[in-house]
């Protein structure tokens, strides 16, 4: 390959992708544009892992202990002081989950695929507050968002309120219209799902809706719940009609008439090809792939295709890919603690990046290092920005985990060094190399160097 075109591979494997493991460098030379856009295929991860409505029998199997523990059931009583009911079936069952979603990303053959899962597995964000939601929170991004990932903004979107995990973390699952048969005996209306779909999912700060847009929204989506009981219907999400608020209803200006679940619907659709949903999410987009500040031109033109293809993701993603600015030699992005661990498992890719030891290291340091899955506390999500994974503590944090797997590698820091980067690296960082007293010294030294820590 010609230094340009290991360049711009160097940039597709490490901006765009996961970093780079195995020949990965070599088949993006071939074409780096072409191999990233041929990635953009959904993620499919193995259904024996469970889904939503698994996670729901799960969730009753909770349940029933806990009634049995509490009614002191004779069988269980000589268990009293042993393990608890999150012991013994909430975290394991969470862990196959969070082990499976690492192993997926080091070992994925589409790696800008799962890059994007990531980003709007992000901007979906729900956080583990209960033992409900510590078990369904993960089926989010597996049942709604990976069969979306590809296609129209408003189908990904419709999905993912529709979750349990969205509905039960926002509340609104106990939304009940004020007017509606059931509201006139109980309960009330729950805006939490709906001011977040206008300020974090959609429209974004500053988009333009008012208090009366978030309730008239949250009415649209009262009787909006989940299924967790009824035998005769899948397990997950439900409308009730009883539950909704009857009416007509006014978003940003417009009426949407009384048609149950589609009213709510309707509002979805027309919020995921607004204009201000395009220009939020496409900045928000390019921000996490390109820069904290990413190029206006960059921006405008996958807004302007997300307008034009009224918010086909496939479509503002080709945009971005084949725009020159995307590639831009300086890398400005500092990798988020999730980037840093699977880029550096993928490095060192062999046998052993599969141990489970080593999988359930790297998800503790992920919580050490502020950036724990499904936990970031917020509706919001984890920061995108640099300035927020930069700290001092952050750094020691990082070296504790690289000298730990370091050790793990039989690979040697040169090899390591060739796989990521070929040839490019500046004549510092490779004297730097050279001068380390040991393989495990060198590796570390190659994973803590600017040129790795940025993409």
């Amino acid at each position: 390959m010609t230094a340009v075109k290991t360049k711009k591979a160097i940039i597709a494997v490490n901006r765009f992708g996961l970093g780079a493991t195995g020949d990965e460098l070599f088949e993006a030379g071939q074409d780096p544009e072409q191999w990233l856009l041929q990635q953009l295929v959904s993620p499919v991860f193995d259904p024996a892992l469970g889904n939503t409505e698994s996670a729901f029998i799960t969730i009753a199997e909770i349940q029933s202990l806990k009634a049995k523990r509490r009614q002191g059931d004779a069988n269980l009583k000589s268990r009293a002081k042993g393990p608890t009911v999150g012991q013994e079936i909430i975290m394991p069952y969470r862990q196959r989950f969070l082990k499976d979603s690492l192993n997926f990303s080091v070992n994925t053959k589409t790696p800008f695929a799962v890059r994007l899962l990531d980003f709007f597995s992000n901007h979906f964000s729900v956080s583990s507050l209960t033992h409900s939601l510590t078990i369904l929170s993960p089926t989010l991004e597996r049942d709604a968002i990976a069969p979306n990932l590809f296609g129209k903004f408003e189908d990904l979107l419709i999905a993912v309120e529709q979750h349990p995990a969205m509905l039960i973390y926002l509340n609104n699952e106990k939304s009940v219209g004020p007017n509606s048969l059931t509201g006139r005996k109980a309960r009330g209306l729950n805006e939490n799902l709906a001011r977040e779909i206008l300020e974090l999912h959609t429209l974004g700060v500053g988009g333009g809706y008012t208090l009366e847009d978030i309730r008239q929204l949250a009415m649209a989506i009262s009787g909006w719940t989940v299924n967790r009981e009824n035998k005769q219907y899948q397990l997950g999400f439900e409308f009730r009609r009883e539950a909704h608020e009857p009416g007509v209803r006014k978003v940003l200006g417009r009426n949407y008439a009384d048609t149950g679940l589609d009213q709510g619907q309707d509002i979805l659709r027309d919020l995921a090809r607004h204009k201000k949903t395009a220009e939020f999410i496409s900045y928000k987009l390019a921000q996490h792939l390109i820069a904290d500040q990413p190029p206006q031109a960059l921006v405008a033109a996958m807004t302007k295709t997300w307008i034009k293809t009224q918010g086909d993701i496939k479509a503002v993603v080709t945009t971005l890919v084949k725009h020159a600015q995307s590639w831009d030699a300086e890398s400005k992005k500092y990798k988020t603690p999730r980037e840093f661990i699977v880029s550096a498992m993928r490095a060192i890719n062999d046998n052993k990046v599969a141990d489970q030891n080593l999988l359930k290291v790297s998800l503790r340091a992920l919580t050490q290092m502020g950036h724990k899955p499904f936990g970031s506390g917020s509706p919001a999500g984890h920061s995108q920005l640099n300035r927020d994974w930069t700290g001092s503590d952050a750094l020691m944090k990082r070296i504790d985990w690289v000298n730990f797997i370091s050790k793990r590698s039989r690979y040697s820091p040169p090899f390591i060094a060739a796989r990521i980067f070929d040839s490019q690296l500046p004549p510092l960082t490779v004297k730097l190399l050279a001068g380390a007293e040991s393989r495990a010294q060198g590796l570390a030294l190659l994973f803590l160097c600017p040129e790795f820590q940025y993409r």
